[in-house]
């Protein structure tokens, strides 16, 4: 990536970063979690994020708009804005639609148990379920089709730990005779609320498994990407003022296993301003 697009992307971050912002804003980055808003609040944010592997860097932010339709049930909406990408971009999501994936996608969330058993106190598990169009037409040579995706997380929630353990699923529909493989993914977030700061901060430690099928040809062959699961592992934080909220972290791998076709990741970043109406 060149120097004016580096400056370009620095001042789309700042203007996204004066507008309001993306994430839930009271959970991690990227794995998985449970909360949802209340029912008729408002989330609006706004993720910068950024990619490195061995072939260059993706920039990318990307903004949501959150509805609570009742205290279990919340309604987003999320789009990209691209800045730069790379020739052979791994497959990803969790969470947050990192910039390899340039899609428009609206999803549900669903809180389908709770049990506060004890003041400040809960267990709950959250059900996700989203459809997504992409911007792009080809991701590593093979045409990108819409998506569906499926995803169920666990937690325990109190006022100073946390704890989720989510897994997700991704379907790829074809396109013109080649499609991409499915996503499974996990992820695993620890979480503690110090509370010998006066500021409002939660730090997280956060884990991402992917494991991404073969693509297919437009002859019906296999594109080998088996080879390319990747176990990912770092730390985020996210603090809390009124109704804003700022959470920022990274990702780097400790395992990945990829054959030719990909290169291997350095690392994932990725910064969000979050406001609540």
């Amino acid at each position: 990536m060149n120097m004016n697009k580096k400056y370009f992307f620095l001042i789309l971050v700042c203007i996204g970063l004066t507008q309001g912002s993306m994430a839930q804003g009271h959970g991690p980055l990227y794995g998985l979690q449970t909360p949802t808003l209340p029912q008729g609040h408002v989330n609006l944010n706004v993720g910068a994020m950024s990619l490195s592997s061995e072939s260059g860097e993706s920039y990318m932010l990307r903004y949501m708009f959150s509805y609570g339709l009742t205290e279990d049930f919340q309604l987003n909406l999320t789009a990209p804005t691209p800045i730069s990408g790379i020739k052979k971009p791994p497959r990803t999501r969790g969470n947050s639609n990192m910039p390899a994936n340039s899609d428009i996608e609206a999803s549900l969330w669903g809180r389908i148990f709770s049990n506060a058993f004890d003041v400040g106190k809960r267990v709950e598990s959250t059900a996700v379920l989203s459809g997504s169009l992409p911007t792009d037409k080809e991701r590593g040579k093979t045409n990108v089709g819409p998506s569906v995706h499926g995803a169920l997380s666990t937690g325990y929630a109190s006022r100073t730990w946390y704890a989720w353990i989510g897994s997700g699923y991704q379907y790829y529909f074809e396109k013109n005779h080649e499609q991409l493989g499915d996503l499974p993914y996990g992820s695993l977030v620890v979480g503690y609320r110090p509370d010998f700061i006066k500021a409002d901060w939660r730090i997280f430690i956060e884990s991402l498994a992917e494991f991404p099928k073969n693509n297919k040809s437009a002859e019906g062959m296999t594109i080998p990407a088996h080879r390319t699961q990747k176990l990912l592992i770092g730390p985020s934080f996210l603090g809390l003022y009124g109704a804003w909220g700022i959470s920022f972290g990274g990702l780097i791998p400790v395992y990945q296993n990829v054959n030719k076709n990909y290169q291997k990741e350095n690392f994932r970043l990725s910064m969000n301003i979050s406001y609540w109406l």
